[in-house]
Formats: C-alpha cells, structure tokens, sequence
C-alpha cells in the first residue's frame, strides 16, 4: 500500500466519521447523559461493530450479503427495529431520583458497562449502511499485489482510531451542554430528542436498498 492510498483512506475514514449516523447520535446521547468517560464504553462497542463489518466486507462476505436480497433485508429489518427499539427506550428513560453521577451531574439510569458495550456493538454491526459502504469503497483501496491480510489490518486501525476520535468528540460536545440539562423537565426532553432521532434512523432503514450508496 502506497503513502498516497493510505493518506487517501484516512480522508474517506474521516469523511465517514463525521458523516451523521446512527453512531453519532448515540455517542452524544451518552455523552450527553452519562459524561465522557462512561460514554467511552458505548463508543467501545461501537468501534467492534465497526470492525464487524469492516472485516465482512474485506472478506467478501459483504458482497455476498448484497447479492442475496433475503440475507440483505434481513440484515436491514434487524437493524432498523434494533434502532427504534433502542430510540423508545431512550424515549422512555427514567429520571428519577438516583444519587447524581458526579461526572455528569444529571439524574438518570446508568446503563451497566456490558449493556453499554453491546449497545453500540449492536448498532453498528446491524447497520445495512455501514456494510454496503464498506464493500463500495473498500476495495479501491485494496491492492491486488500485496498481500490481502497486512493492507485490512491496515486500513481496519486507520479507520478505527479515526472513529474512536470523533465519536469521542460528538461525547465531549454533548456533555458540553450538561449544565443545560440538570433538571428533570430538561433531562426528559433530552431522552425524546436522541430517542425521537434514534426511531427516525431506524424507520429510515427500512427504505436502504440493496446495491446503493451509504
């Protein structure tokens, strides 16, 4: 792999970071509700998802996936109900009195690690966008004379610390605004926004098609 490929992929990785998602709305919802810190766990999980299908892609199982229309809509309904499933239990978040999360400063239920990690997991690894993106742009920047394995190691770290960076920033700017939200009354509303805009990327899902563009 060429310096020019490598610098070339980080630009289309850092593209895709910023790109909004299902990832980034989750990042700041945790950030938002839980600090940095505790948000770093879910963004975790969002990054094994990443490599998921990162790695399907680069095996070819991707193409595979979008050749066979069952597997594909399969894959999509999985998760586009994953998102709306987990955007109405955003929705419906208790704040209640719990003893305040002294990063934070709001009132509201942690989620434990585990869950944590398997929500962002799940997020992006049911998420029919990200694997059709894969398998259009990966290969351009695959070369046929190197071996395979040495280049998606490559490319699978580059991309990764690139996610980790800013979903790790779309955290810092949620929690940012935590001084606006240290009531009940704001804390609820905040739960409905990310989740009313977790159950739109998921009913969005379910009108992805087969073959196209992220």
């Amino acid at each position: 792999m060429s310096l020019t490929t490598w610098i070339t992929f980080i630009i289309a990785a850092l593209i895709i970071a910023v790109s909004p998602g299902s990832g980034a709305v989750l990042s700041m919802s945790h950030g938002l509700s839980y600090g940095v810190k505790k948000a770093s766990v879910t963004i975790l999980g969002l990054e094994a998802g990443l490599l998921l299908i990162f790695f399907i892609a680069g095996a070819g199982v991707g193409s595979l996936l979008l050749a066979s229309e069952l597997a594909f809509n399969l894959v999509k309904t999985v998760g586009a109900l994953y998102l709306i499933y987990l955007g109405f239990c955003q929705w419906r978040t208790r704040t209640g009195v719990a003893a305040q999360d002294a990063e934070s400063g709001l009132k509201a239920d942690l989620p434990s690690p585990q869950k944590r990690v398997l929500t962002g997991f799940l997020t992006n690894a049911t998420n029919p966008k990200g694997i059709i993106f894969m398998v259009a742009v990966l290969p351009q920047f695959i070369t046929g004379e190197a071996p395979l394995l040495p280049q998606l190691l490559i490319l699978a770290s580059t991309i990764c610390a690139i996610d980790l960076a800013v979903m790790h920033g779309y955290a810092f700017l949620a929690s940012s605004m935590q001084r606006f939200f240290r009531d009940a009354r704001a804390v609820k509303k905040q739960n409905r926004f990310f989740g009313g805009i977790l159950m739109a990327v998921g009913t969005a899902l379910f009108f992805v098609k087969r073959g196209a563009p992220a």
